[in-house]
């Protein structure tokens, strides 16, 4: 009986996996054919994507001709098909353009910034925000979304920590792959769904000092064991396009890059789906110096294997002399044609371009607008809370201050280019619903967060003084994270620490709530706080998710993608790290030196004499309103070989009396390798939620495969030896369990 069902399903997959196969056979003849009439010129149109600027004569005549084949930056549905029906229905071939957008956490209705929605540890929460952002924007003709963002992101500095999920590749590859499926859904031929593609490829989130656009240098190991993990995950999940990296890596730029594009990603990983240069990307490689003019630099990248120049104009501009000249075979650019048509032929564009006007702005929807608030208060870390101080209590009178508590614009974040700021609801406004005006004494104490004048401390330090508590809303305003907004120091900009230590004065309980798009340097300003409420930039709903959290009406949740560093001479600091010959033991700080001591005086272990071993708070750490304790995991095995797995078990309990949510974590360390390994790496988590008393059995099952890693010689191995194992809260805790990998 059991085989006979097993032969049933698989009769049953059959005919799907053949209707698959045949569907994609009939596109690849229908690609053959478009190939077969077009002109070079018409394909080096097809590779061709720039900005839009509206129903424009110029843009008209280029479409006419073939000479681009995808938009982007245009929003309007009308002016969308206006421009379509000009490919469509008056260019010589017909093909449909693609219209593009940067929807990185939103388009109308904005979610945290992914670096806020990887703090929620909720697959299905980032899943939905990414399929709320696909129909919000495929209703104005957006079908291509330059997202998820996958490099890993290990030193704050970086401006563009913010549109990461962090510094854990298993992290990444878990959310990244959960937002493709809510961008692209269970068929991307539906109107409503839009084309993700990985960025940035790769090893973007490694650029030196923490500056963007600089350079990298990647050891293969690391190449393969860190960078490359969630781009290989995004190649097998069936992510539509890819788009490389504005840097070099080990001196080649990957726009130039052919072991990146063409024998990592088309010849390992068998991807077929379409690769886009980065704005300009391929024209930048003459500052890198890797090219001597636009005409080499176009030469470089079709070779290497960008199928797409955005906004560079070097392929239009010398495509075809260099295939005439014989320096680019004219296979390579059929090549690139066939995956830009293969786009167009997923999207379903060539049997619907059109944008259905009547169903167009499907924005700030109800359900919408409650799973952005969802986002907003799963995100939220509780770093601290002396003496209880969080949930507030509902009688009480509230002093709001700080520059980020009515900041409309700024709470959006970085990349939200179609928000509209009077849709933000503000943290103040919300207090104000929950309270009552007369019961929140509004005083900002500064104008924005690089204010340095301390003119409204007076005013702030005088509301303070006349509530029962003081809510503090600091941190970063949203041009100060992102793209080009690095920083060399990541503590709170302007007067806000020295806002936050007078407003200690008034004696009251001071809730400090950060607002911001990187983890940041927050020592000092944990010590002027009674509690501390650690959050990213939230969107449009940032306000009530908060104020949620603060109030008890939601339950603090979020746990820290990244470590807090104690100083920003940390950076890059990360919880994975190897662990020396002589790791940090019986440390002296810088104060505790004895005038003349001997230089081997204080250990000769590895930490900083003015910053000790280790950050402020680690990977996956975050408190709640109650308290969890977890039996020491059960293993199903303590030896499997390497083709084996086993299942590691542990009890998880709340302790405290309100309910609340923990994410249970999964860390294993390989004890002795060929090479170092690092002292942890996460393998697992499992978010749940349980009330007072209640206990859950949590599980993972752990592949020997997957604890493996790359030699220097580039071979996969999973090596026999002794591991550790820990089911944990965080990255620092646990009761680790040994096992062996045996031959």
């Amino acid at each position: 009986m059991k085989l006979a069902s097993i032969l049933l399903a698989g009769l049953l997959v059959l005919p799907s996996l053949t209707a698959d196969a045949a569907a994609a056979a009939a596109t690849e003849k229908k690609i053959d054919d478009l190939l077969g009439r077009m002109t070079l010129e018409e394909k080096i149109g097809q590779l061709n994507q720039l900005s839009g600027f509206g129903y424009d004569p110029a843009m008209v005549g280029r479409i006419n001709a073939g000479a681009v084949g995808s938009i982007l930056n245009e929003v309007d549905p009308v002016t969308v098909n206006k421009l379509q029906r000009e490919a469509v229905e008056n260019s010589r071939l017909g093909i449909p353009l693609v219209f593009a957008r940067d929807v990185i956490h939103g388009f109308k209705t904005i979610f945290p910034i992914p670096l806020g929605q990887a703090a929620t540890w909720n697959p299905a929460l980032v899943e939905q925000g990414a399929r709320i952002a696909a129909d919000e924007a495929s209703s104005t003709g957006v079908r291509w979304t330059f997202s998820p963002m996958l490099d890993i992101s290990r030193d704050a500095r970086w401006g563009r920590i913010a549109e990461s999920f962090g510094e854990d590749p298993y992290l990444t590859t878990v959310l990244g792959t959960a937002m493709v499926r809510g961008y692209q859904g269970d068929d991307l031929s539906k109107p409503n769904t839009m084309a993700a593609c990985a960025k940035h490829f790769a090893g973007y989130g490694y650029s030196e000092s923490g500056r963007d656009y600089n350079t990298t240098w990647i050891p293969e190991p690391l190449l393969r064991d860190v960078v490359l993990p969630p781009f290989k995950a995004m190649a097998d999940c069936g992510a539509a396009t890819f788009m490389c990296s504005f840097n070099d890596i080990n001196g080649v730029p990957s726009s130039g890059n052919r072991y990146l594009l063409r024998d990592i990603l088309r010849g390992e990983w068998g991807y077929d789906g379409m690769m886009v240069s980065d704005w300009g990307s391929i024209q930048q490689m003459i500052p890198h110096g890797y090219s001597a003019d636009l005409r080499q630099a176009a030469s470089q990248a079709i070779n290497a294997g960008v199928d797409m120049d955005m906004e560079g104009y070097a392929y239009v501009g010398h495509l075809k002399d260099l295939v005439e000249s014989g320096e680019v075979d004219m296979a390579t650019v059929d090549e690139a044609v066939r995956n830009v048509l293969r786009l167009k032929y997923r999207l379903g564009l060539f049997d619907n371009p059109y944008v259905d006007e009547k169903t167009a702005n499907r924005f700030y929807l109800p359900q919408s607008l409650e799973a952005a608030t969802r986002a907003v208060e799963e995100s939220a870390v509780l770093l601290k809370n002396d003496a209880g101080v969080l949930p507030l209590a509902s009688d009480i009178k509230v002093a709001v201050v700080g520059p980020m508590a009515d900041a409309h614009h700024d709470q959006n974040g970085t990349w939200s280019f179609d928000m509209e700021k009077n849709r933000s609801v503000t943290p103040l406004e919300s207090l104000r619903d929950i309270y009552g005006k007369d019961k929140v004494i509004y005083a900002p104490g500064l104008k924005h967060t690089r204010d340095r004048s301390t003119d409204g401390f007076a005013a702030a330090l005088d509301a303070a003084r006349k509530a029962d508590v003081v809510i503090a809303f600091v941190g970063e305003e949203a041009v100060l994270s992102g793209e080009a907004h690095s920083r060399a120091d990541i503590s709170l900009p302007g007067a806000q620490s020295a806002l936050l230590k007078e407003l200690k004065k008034a004696g009251k309980p001071v809730v400090t709530v950060i607002i911001t798009g990187r983890p940041m340097v927050i020592a000092g300003d944990l010590d002027s706080s009674n509690a501390l409420l650690y959050t990213f930039h939230g969107g449009t709903m940032a306000g009530p998710g908060i104020a949620n959290v603060l109030t008890g009406r939601a339950y603090p949740s979020g746990r820290l993608p990244n470590v807090l560093p104690r100083m920003s001479g940390q950076l890059p600091i990360y919880y994975a790290r190897k662990n020396t010959g002589r790791p940090a033991a019986e440390m002296t700080l810088i104060d505790d030196i004895e005038l003349e001591a001997g230089q081997t005086s204080t250990g000769c272990t590895s930490y900083y004499l003015d910053a000790g071993d280790g950050p402020l708070f680690p990977f996956g750490y975050g408190l709640g309103y109650t308290t969890f304790s977890y039996s020491d995991p059960v293993l199903s095995a303590t030896e499997i070989t390497p083709d084996g797995t086993l299942t590691a078990t542990c009890r998880v309990t709340n302790t405290g009396s309100r309910d609340g949510a923990e994410v249970a974590q999964l860390y294993v360390r390989d004890l002795v390798g060929s090479l170092v390994r690092p002292v942890r790496e996460l393998k697992g988590f499992e978010k749940v939620i349980l009330a007072p008393g209640e206990s859950r059995e949590i599980s993972f099952t752990l592949k020997a495969a997957d604890l493996g890693f790359h030699r220097l010689d580039n071979t996969y191995v999973v090596e026999p030896g002794d591991f550790q194992l820990w089911i944990a809260p965080n990255s620092a805790e646990g009761t680790p369990v040994s096992f062996k990998i045996v031959h």
